[in-house]
């Protein structure tokens, strides 16, 4: 009798805690349906949906996918876009590689303590020797280096842009050329094809279609938004497809998705990480305190690309969120497209999810954000505000009524906040200069 009441205890605390349903996983024959559920049943919000597709068209979504316990809850296309249109990741794509390091790794084809060179040869840099030695896998996949991000082209891989600026491990910079070279790394250590070496250990146990592609200096990936939601299930659930386990290094999986250096506490292995008490971006070298995503679960990690290609996984609340499009407002890594999501997101589902309460005024938004010159504020109706401007300090700079834009050039880098007043609400967004 107590084994019985113990028991019914623990699945009443499961359910409580949003974890009342196993994990399912969809068919790996892309023919066969994949199960839904259906937002009513979650006590979702309708009208509140509709608000966020809205949303998503006016981002230049092209596919928008979330899943719950795995079940697709939502799913919307726009325009010509469909289920079966392929589509890059940009850099969501890095958390593919991530994986693949890590599976290289398993199989004994590598060590991240290895030394970069002993895959991409020494002169793989325009470093003196000694400090490309310094080099690791791992300094690739924490973005770690210490090549200089800063050259006139930082996706080029050729030795000559891959310059020394500081001790590998002693710098974080987001860089993407180091990245792009883990391909090579791979495909040196395995004998294999990138696109071969995916599909085998990746695509198949799957089910997920895409293929790699060469574009300039830089290896994307393509696939359609299901697939995106494929692999975001699969991290979700630790790297198991089912009861087939992936990836079965518990220890690369644990650091992939958790900090994996003391620079910039959100990123791990080429994943952006939430609920950090810090975090740096793209070009510079300051650390901003805070989330990235301060409407999102704490425990939420994505992959982030440009103009808003984004896989995000939220464990805590059974949750993949997916996001296929156009936004070139949104720079490099779109971290302030991610926080609009979530926040339109916990409005479908009618509570609340992230680290803060967030406003409810969605009429409002501001881009791009990182931004290095104009700041635009963008409204869907025609309404009256008030804005003022502040740096992270309290010290008020701006104060201006029913502008379109902000000139921010002759701002110094850093964190700034944007209070909106309209009527009896304001909303505070917190933006980045560059």
């Amino acid at each position: 009798m107590k084994r019985l009441v113990f028991v019914i205890l623990f699945l009443c605390v499961k359910y409580i805690n949003g974890y009342s349903q196993p994990l399912y996983f969809p068919p790996t024959n892309n023919n066969l349906p994949w199960d839904t559920i259906s937002p009513l049943t979650l006590n979702w919000c309708p009208d509140k949906i509709d608000s966020l597709y809205s949303y998503l068209g006016d981002q230049d979504t092209r596919g928008f996918i979330v899943l719950k316990d795995g079940k697709i809850v939502l799913e919307k296309y726009f325009g010509a876009f469909t289920k079966d249109s392929l589509w890059y990741w940009a850099s969501a794509g890095k958390t593919l590689t991530s994986f693949l390091v890590g599976k290289a790794q398993e199989e004994n084809y590598l060590s991240i303590n290895d030394t970069s060179s002993n895959y991409l040869g020494v002169g793989w840099t325009n470093c003196p020797t000694q400090k490309e030695a310094l080099i690791k896998i791992k300094n690739q996949l924490m973005m770690t280096s210490g090549l200089d991000d800063g050259v006139p082209d930082n996706h080029c891989t050729i030795d000559s842009c891959l310059v020394y600026q500081a001790d590998a491990g002693s710098r974080w910079a987001y860089h993407n050329a180091p990245y792009t070279l883990l391909e090579d790394v791979i495909v040196n250590a395995t004998n294999l094809s990138i696109n071969n070496y995916t599909q085998a250990k990746l695509k198949s146990p799957t089910g997920m279609d895409g293929f790699w592609y060469t574009s300039g200096y830089n290896n994307i990936f393509a696939s359609t938004a299901r697939s995106m939601a494929r692999f975001g299930l699969l991290a979700q659930n630790d790297f198991i497809w089912n009861n087939d386990t992936l990836l079965k290094d518990t220890v690369y999986r644990h650091q992939m998705v958790n900090t994996s250096q003391n620079l910039n506490q959100s990123y791990g292995y080429l994943w952006w990480l939430n609920g950090k008490s810090s975090f740096m971006v793209p070009t510079l070298q300051t650390v901003f305190p805070g989330s990235i995503c301060p409407n999102a679960p704490s425990d939420m990690f994505s992959g982030i690309g440009k103009n808003g290609q984004l896989v995000s996984v939220a464990k805590s609340k059974g949750l993949v969120m997916v996001r296929m499009g156009n936004n070139p407002n949104t720079g490099e890594v779109s971290i302030a497209l991610l926080d609009s999501i979530w926040r339109k997101l916990n409005d479908a589902m009618c509570t609340s999810t992230g680290i803060n309460e967030p406003n409810k005024i969605a009429t409002v938004r501001i881009y791009p954000n990182p931004a290095n010159d104009i700041l635009y504020i963008h409204s869907n109706e025609n309404i009256r505000y008030s804005v003022s401007v502040s740096s992270y300090d309290g010290k008020d700079i701006l104060r201006f009524e029913d502008a379109t834009s902000i000139d921010i050039s002759s701002f110094s880098k850093g964190v700034y906040f944007l209070r909106i007043q309209m009527k009896n609400e304001s909303r505070v967004i917190r933006f980045i200069k560059q």
